[in-house]
């Protein structure tokens, strides 16, 4: 039987959840064993590449963030990329005031 990406995500996470060994959960599920342990050992292996999927809607453009936004309490300070470091000093100061 092939299974496609989904039920095989459906099937690893039932596994883990179970706290079986994954040869017995395999066994016990009709699952081929070696197939189902490659099936993890794949997984596995992407979760460790260290990439998640990020949805596009929470990705923005560098271009729109050209300022650091501090919000402390109920101020919120936006603050020029550009800044030097005085004046940026000056806003630290001033929000040590608010605090």
């Amino acid at each position: 039987m092939n299974f496609n990406r989904e039920e095989k995500a459906m099937w690893i996470e039932d596994w883990r959840r179970s706290g079986k060994k994954a040869w017995a959960y395999a066994k016990d599920n009709g699952l081929v064993p070696q197939t189902f342990c490659s099936w993890v050992k794949r997984a596995d292996e992407k979760k460790s590449a260290g990439f998640i999927e990020v949805p596009k809607q929470l990705i923005q453009p560098v271009t729109e963030s050209r300022h650091i936004i501090i919000e402390t309490g109920a101020i919120k300070i936006h603050i020029p990329l550009n800044i030097c470091a005085s004046e940026l000093q000056t806003v630290f100061s001033a929000i040590g005031r608010f605090t």
